[in-house]
């Protein structure tokens, strides 16, 4: 933006000084950093489970649909980044629900703690399947492994 001023009758030009002060930008952004930095891990924490350890992990880094069995038996539904408590029973029509127009074309994860009894596993593979997901992956940790091995 220029102006005009006229000093002892000679006009002159000038233009305002337009700089932005970064100092209070850079303040702010830092500490929406550490902010961030710090409630991350918290949203990730979810329900504890004990998955069982494999040689053969691959890493997902997408948020995905993923069903949830405790220690005690306990079903989870974690859809949009919440873990949900589900009766099995309502677990196949709300799997359908999430599927959409073709659930075969779906992943599904299940993490299931290691001391859960097969019967409730078998019982959450069940109902994933009624549901007409096909696509099912275990979700475990791997072994951590000692040179030589």
């Amino acid at each position: 933006m220029a102006f005009t001023t006229r000093a002892g009758g000679i006009a002159r030009t000038q233009t305002a000084l337009a700089d932005i002060n970064i100092t209070p930008l850079v303040d702010v952004v830092l500490v929406l950093l550490i902010i961030f930095m710090i409630t991350a891990p918290v949203l990730q924490s979810g329900i504890d489970v004990a998955v069982p350890h494999t040689r053969s992990v691959t890493q997902l880094t997408e948020e995905r649909n993923v069903v949830t069995i405790d220690h005690s038996g306990n079903v989870f539904l974690q859809a949009g980044g919440k873990d949900t408590p589900i009766n099995l029973d309502d677990l196949t029509l709300r799997l359908r629900a999430l599927a959409g127009a073709d659930p075969a074309k779906r992943t599904i994860y299940v993490r299931a703690d290691q001391r859960v009894e097969f019967g409730t596993f078998a019982q959450v593979m069940d109902a994933v399947k009624r549901a007409g997901i096909t696509n099912i992956s275990i979700v475990t940790q791997p072994i951590e492994s000692t040179p030589g091995q």
